[in-house]
């Protein structure tokens, strides 16, 4: 089992900054990669960023390139996604996953486990 709890969400103005936390515990030394989703009303969940654990390399999705830094704290088992210039469009659920068996680290039914959530607002 990896339990994931997300953390730093809020309101910010556009243009503004966040700083997304996500501490996993449990099983991470299994966890092959982690990830960054969000889904705003409506919309389906879209990828927004992953690292590998190992090395940590990084993808980020159309939407981050840019703007969003994905990072991580080996010791601290704690990924981080670094979000600036935010647009009113970011705004949505984050949600930060675990993959543990999977290989598409860009497709959330790779992933085994996510944590609750955490809301992001924008406002214009």
């Amino acid at each position: 089992q990896v339990q994931l709890v997300e953390s730093g969400g809020g309101l910010v103005q556009a243009g503004g900054s966040l700083r997304l936390s996500c501490a996993a515990s449990g099983r991470t030394f299994s966890s092959y990669a982690m990830g960054w989703f969000r889904q705003a009303p409506g919309k389906e969940r879209e990828f927004v960023a992953a690292i590998r654990w190992s090395g940590g390399t990084t993808y980020y999705g159309d939407s981050a390139k840019g703007r969003f830094t994905i990072s991580r704290d080996n010791a601290k088992n704690t990924v981080y996604l670094q979000m600036n210039s935010l647009k009113p469009e970011d705004t949505a659920v984050y949600y930060c996953a675990a993959l543990l068996y999977g290989s598409n680290l860009y497709s959330g039914r790779d992933y085994d486990y996510w944590g609750q959530g955490t809301q992001v607002t924008v406002s214009s």
